[in-house]
């Protein structure tokens, strides 16, 4: 059984930095590829940044060059960080790992973490 915990949200001024972490544990696996969400109330889900099985990076407009999406193979773990924070970037972040298990591919999410940026 999979599971995958999120971390590193945090209060931080605006211009700081965070590293969100995302780790999945639980089965033999490899990740696939990770989305990241951010998510304010009364809002859907918008993609921020996404990594694919082949390396390649997304990223939307508004994240562009202040967020970097990775992952360790290593630790089954993917990353996101997030620099030169803005207020307008407050929200909960999910991450979305693709993990491949026995020939299959199956999506999990993480379960949250806030992000607040003060201004």
């Amino acid at each position: 059984q999979v599971q995958v915990v999120e971390s590193g949200g945090g209060l931080v001024q605006a211009g700081g930095s965070l590293r969100l972490s995302c780790a999945a544990s639980g089965s033999t696996f490899s990740i696939n590829g990770i989305d990241w969400y951010s998510q304010t109330p009364g809002k859907q889900r918008d993609l921020v940044a996404a990594l694919n099985s082949g390396g390649r990076t997304t990223y939307a407009d508004s994240v562009k060059g202040r967020f970097t999406i990775s992952k360790d193979n290593a630790k089954n773990t993917a990353y996101l960080q997030m620099n030169s924070l803005k207020p307008e970037d407050t929200a909960v972040y999910y991450c979305n790992l693709i993990l491949e298990i026995g020939g299959y591919t199956y999506s999990y999410w993480g379960q949250g973490t806030q992000v607040t940026v003060s201004s």
